[in-house]
């Protein structure tokens, strides 16, 4: 990781500009922000490109410099000096948020066994561990997914911080979800309050659970590990006294109290994500709050796809593209543009996953099934029990309410279930006087091993 070159001063290009025969002349004939393939290049890329014909570098700079300021939207957010940030809505972002807007508010979980209710609710647990463990590993955790999932649906204690940091992530999650549920307004108490869930049991000093940086703190800066001459400092934040007042602000831009006329939800979630890393307000998980707050934010606004994404497993696959998003911004003049292509680009990608996934878990449900229909093992009446539980209809089941549904003595339910238990693809616990099976969380695996052609 380097940091990027910034522009050349904008009144230095524009001297040399008027100065030249025609060379103004040309600027503002060529004057587009984006690229003749429409992307949204810092200074530190163009300057490595072929500037169009009779253009120099800094001429081709200026004009997109200049287009750009034309289009540009101001934000309430300022950076350390008091400069407000801005972001300019090029036609790469109208496209990618009306895409965003078409899939993820819309019917992309159509198929049966995903829009049922309970389905759907297995979907929703996995893509929140997903992003749990995802999330943590990205802020420093040193486990294993393997280990996250069991840790997330065994339910035990966790046996370190990573671990800690997982399931902290995973309750934060929730809440974000939750809160954007109840349809109130974000306060900096509920922002504070995310921020005690994702750090409880995980910091050095367990005080700074829950609260803003104080004048007496070590202020935290944003680094790069590892650099070849060391740490490496990306980003110094605004001062404790700031703290308070600038996430006041955020809350009311969140809530759309700025009076700052229209942004695009999707925009404004991802405004949300930066801002909470540019203010770093926290001692430690900035980066867990700043992604919760942009699924509350989603959520708020009616993108219920948000709840089934993934954004931090995209984020771990580039991390040093993350970053050099956040460094353009920084490096030109505050134009958060470049972070919200890149973040729009990341829900796209998210989204795609999730096709990707649906669709292969579609493909293997088919496959198990004609594998269960197919099988001599199971009656009937096992069958339809099991089919069930795979579409995510009916995970439990108890001997009256398989004898009821069949119409079959009780006798000859308990003997099914009992079966189903012998093979492995349910488990059975008490509750109560009765009996309650279960299906097993590695149905499908377990079915394909139980009805394999035996050899």
């Amino acid at each position: 990781m380097r940091m990027p070159v910034p522009p050349p001063p904008l009144d230095e290009l524009m001297q040399q500009a008027m100065s030249g025969a025609g060379g103004l002349r040309s600027i503002v004939g060529a004057m587009r922000p984006v690229d003749a393939r429409g992307r949204y290049l810092h200074w530190d890329e163009v300057r490595h490109r072929t500037p169009p014909d009779g253009l120099t570098h800094g001429q081709w700079w200026l004009g997109m410099a200049l287009s750009r300021m034309a289009a540009a939207r101001p934000l309430p957010l300022t950076s350390v000096d008091g400069a407000p940030f801005r972001f300019s809505n090029v036609d790469r972002i109208q496209e990618v948020v009306h895409r965003i807007d078409q899939q993820a508010s819309g019917q992309i979980l159509s198929a049966a066994q995903v829009m049922n209710p309970r389905s759907s609710d297995r979907y929703l647990v996995s893509s929140l561990e997903e992003e749990a463990i995802t999330s943590s590993l990205l802020e420093g955790a040193t486990t294993t997914r393997r280990i996250g999932k069991e840790l997330l649906r065994s339910g035990r204690r966790p046996l370190d911080r990573s671990e800690r940091m997982i399931l902290n992530n995973f309750t934060a999650m929730r809440a974000a979800r939750e809160l954007a549920g109840n349809g109130g307004p974000l306060t900096p108490d509920a922002v504070l309050e995310l921020h005690r869930i994702v750090t409880a049991d995980t910091l050095d000093d367990e005080a700074d659970a829950g609260r803003l940086q104080e004048r007496d703190d070590l202020r935290v800066s944003v680094t790069w590990e590892p650099a070849w001459e060391g740490e490496l400092v990306l980003h110094e934040p605004p001062p404790v006294a700031e703290l308070p007042g600038r996430l006041a602000n955020l809350c009311r831009f969140a809530n759309e109290e700025n009076g700052r006329g229209f942004i695009h939800p999707v925009v404004r979630a991802i405004v949300l994500h930066f801002w909470i890393a540019y203010d770093h307000p926290f001692a430690d998980g900035n980066g867990r709050v700043a992604r919760a707050l942009f699924y509350w934010s989603m959520l708020r606004d009616g993108y219920w796809l948000a709840q089934y994404l993934s954004i931090s497993s995209i984020l771990r696959k580039a991390p040093a593209r993350y970053a050099r998003s956040y460094l353009h911004v920084e490096t030109d003049n505050n134009d958060m543009t470049y972070f919200v292509i890149h973040q729009l680009h990341v829900i796209e990608r998210a989204i795609e996953d999730l096709r990707e996934y649906l669709a292969r878990k579609v493909s293997e449900m088919r496959e198990v099934e004609s594998l269960l229909h197919g099988s001599a093992l199971l009656n009937h009446r096992q069958i339809v029990a099991v089919s069930d539980a795979l579409r995510g209809a009916r995970q439990e089941l108890t001997i009256r309410e398989h004898a009821q549904r069949h119409r079959v003595v009780t006798q000859s339910a308990r003997t099914d279930l009992m079966g189903l238990e012998a093979l492995g693809l349910f488990s059975k616990q008490r509750a109560g006087k009765p009996f309650v099976f279960t299906a097993r969380r590695d149905l499908a695996e377990r079915l394909r091993t139980v009805a394999a052609p035996r050899g």
